[in-house]
């Protein structure tokens, strides 16, 4: 920024130039908001997501979206551009809010049917007795302190 100081000064509304800063294209948050929901669902599922399973992910994602997507020759050549760099994921969990799950103890060796089964008696008895959401706490792994 400090490097363009005097070509940044030089750019007035006179010129034309009313918007400075760079612009994320639609495509890009199309992306996004697809793989935000899809490392929801794969966090959901209990899936253990690295850096490099995302990346992957974006960027099949990106392609596909460029395939859909009709574009003109001036297109071609920023929309071809997109890597998935550390920075961008970087980034991309700033934007989200999206962190880093490991497994320990418990959950990485837990019996997935008997879970399940347990979800099944669970929600029945949250619906015979009419409880509503707001009535139902997570206490795994939690403790209490006195001060």
């Amino acid at each position: 920024m400090l490097k363009q100081k005097e070509s940044i000064k030089g750019i007035t509304p006179a010129k034309g130039v009313t918007i400075i800063s760079k612009l994320r294209s639609s495509l890009h948050e199309k992306k996004e908001e697809l793989l935000m929901v899809w490392v929801t669902e794969k966090q959901l599922k209990g899936d253990t997501l690295t850096q490099g399973i995302i990346c992957e992910k974006a960027r099949a994602i990106y392609g596909d979206l460029l395939n859909q997507t009709p574009r003109t020759s001036t297109d071609e050549a920023s929309e071809d551009s997109f890597k998935a760099s550390r920075g961008w994921f970087d980034n991309f969990r700033k934007r989200t809010g999206i962190h880093s799950v490991v497994r320990h103890g418990e959950a990485a060796s837990s019996d997935v049917k008997a879970a399940e089964d347990y979800l099944k008696t669970f929600s029945e008895l949250i619906e015979a007795n009419g409880y509503i959401p707001q009535q139902v706490f997570n206490c795994d792994e939690t403790g209490l302190t006195f001060m």
